[in-house]
């Protein structure tokens, strides 16, 4: 399989990964919602997750950025038309 193909796969699997599953577990409390303090051990809340222990994947968020910018290009090109300017 030639390298252009394989990465073409593996694009292919993560982007259905992210379609299906958006969120992975979160790499800093390891999915408890919780870490221990530096110093005194005490257990506080994660600040990466918010304590959900989910995090959103990189392509989700990026297709999601996409998605957001193609919105808002429709609504405005849906203005432009409905206030007679330019195309």
């Amino acid at each position: 399989m030639t390298p252009l193909a394989l990465a073409t796969v593996f694009a292919g699997c993560y982007a259905a990964l992210c379609w299906l599953k958006p969120f992975g577990r979160c790499r800093r409390c390891r999915k408890s919602g919780v870490r221990p303090r530096l110093i005194t051990r005490r257990l506080t809340v994660c600040r990466a997750c918010k304590g959900a222990g989910l995090r959103l994947r990189h392509g989700r968020r990026a297709f999601n950025y996409l998605a957001r910018i193609h919105a808002d290009a429709q609504t405005a090109r849906a203005a432009r038309q409905n206030l007679g300017g330019p195309r």
